[in-house]
């Protein structure tokens, strides 16, 4: 079965349709999180810690204008009184936050979207990506305490590493630090949030024995597929069919020192496809050929660029290209951090749902990202003005234009990837006289 088919989703499933913008990220969500933390909350602030959750997405939704506009046109500060907020008082609530409450309402409320969105499935597996990002924050000297600045850079940097669910760009994890901390230790801290029945998709960066098999050790068949790295030693134990092996790979002392449960040999499933005259090899969990045939992997490899996609989505469509975080001290940073991904959920789960109004067999990631972006960014700005008696217009207007946003079928690539050169502040002087 192609992978294409395999993902099939059954459109007569209706999802809950919001009615009001507290419905977009539910009150008791958010108190539930903020108990789970002991974060205390005071409601009788005219900006109430609730509230700084909206904040946290309106800074990544509306990424050009100021925090203290976003209070005001969000409509998220209690009336009484002034009708303003000074931008002090905003930063020292974001504080009194902080980032483990925020941390646990994305946790919350992305487990919720990822149990109510119906996702399909490959052979009975969840299909998952993981891959790294880097983000830039304010050059100050308290990000400078925290965050490294790399080599040929002026802004120090953090690393992040997500999980994400492939057909619906949903991030089910995250976790990040700073910029010398390595990816694979950023993705030993999402195994244990990995869902049991799923297959996660690597690229070679990640390749570790010890990681590998403590994916698929820690809970119930939590399947992986990588790349087969360059140089790596193997001995083929048999053939299980056409470019089909499997075979054992011989850990080293320093792996198995590192991962104490690391077996000195593990038997792998190699497959090999050619394209374009150049064979590919990858290396997976899935060794029963007869549930998971190798042409099937084959070409399963190819969906795990999505997250790349996704990573392209929050910094160009959603943060619109700019490559700064506002957040000046390291706790906000990781606050902001947790806020995007949050943001970025709510506007994929809303594709979600427009891809199950839609007539025919449409995944949310064959809609536009930047389409649906416009449209939810028009009606968060709206709802919090309108008359109870407008809102249900506005919410069916959003769900049946859910068609004009099916995008046209991917173009193959017309230019291979290639290393770029890093750009120069300055231009370079070919007539110097050093040169001549």
């Amino acid at each position: 079965m192609d992978v294409s088919q395999a993902l099939n989703i059954i459109n007569h499933w209706k999802p809950t349709q919001i009615e009001t913008l507290s419905d977009l990220l539910p009150l008791n969500i958010i108190d539930e999180a903020y108990k789970l933390t002991n974060t205390v909350t005071m409601r009788k602030r005219k900006l109430t810690l609730e509230s700084m959750v909206w904040l946290l997405v309106g800074m990544a939704l509306y990424n050009n204008k100021s925090i203290k506009d976003l209070v005001n046109q969000l409509d998220i500060v209690d009336r009484e009184g002034k009708a303003f907020v000074a931008p002090s008082a905003l930063t020292q609530r974001r504080k009194t936050l902080g980032e483990p409450a925020i941390k646990e309402v994305f946790k919350r409320m992305s487990n919720a979207w990822v149990k109510d969105a119906n996702l399909p499935h490959w052979n009975g597996l969840t299909l998952l990506s993981v891959d790294g990002v880097v983000w830039r924050t304010p050059d100050t000297p308290e990000n400078n305490a925290v965050f490294t600045k790399p080599k040929n850079t002026q802004y120090p940097q953090v690393r992040m590493v997500c999980q994400m669910e492939l057909s619906s760009h949903l991030i089910t994890g995250s976790a990040f630090d700073d910029y010398k901390v390595n990816e694979m230790v950023l993705a030993e801290k999402l195994i244990d949030t990995t869902p049991d029945h799923s297959v996660t998709m690597f690229d070679k960066g990640f390749y570790s024995l010890g990681l590998l098999h403590k994916w698929e050790q820690t809970g119930t068949e939590r399947h992986w597929l990588i790349p087969l790295k360059k140089n790596v030693q193997y001995e083929v134990i048999r053939t299980l069919g056409r470019n089909d092996k499997l075979v054992r790979l011989v850990s080293n002392p320093r792996a198995r020192k590192l991962w104490s449960d690391l077996p000195e040999e593990l038997n792998i499933r190699l497959i090999t496809r050619k394209i374009n005259g150049k064979d590919y090899q990858v290396l997976t969990s899935m060794v029963d050929p007869l549930r998971f045939p190798a042409a099937d992997i084959a070409s399963l490899y190819g969906h795990r660029w999505e997250i790349e996609v996704g990573y392209r989505e929050q910094k160009q469509f959603m943060l619109g290209n700019r490559l700064t975080l506002r957040s000046r001290l390291p706790e906000l940073v990781k606050q902001e951090l947790w806020g995007v991904l949050l943001s970025y959920n709510l506007v994929r789960y809303q594709m979600v749902e427009l891809s199950f109004s839609l007539k025919g067999n449409y995944l949310p990631y064959q809609l536009s990202f930047n389409g649906t972006l416009s449209h939810i960014v028009s009606l968060l700005t709206g709802l919090p003005y309108s008359s109870p008696g407008a809102i249900p217009r506005q919410l069916k207007g959003f769900h049946s234009m859910a068609k004009s946003l099916v995008l046209e079928p991917r173009r193959e690539r017309t230019f291979p990837r290639t290393v770029k050169p890093r750009p120069q502040r300055y231009a370079r002087n070919k007539n110097a006289a050093h040169l001549k």
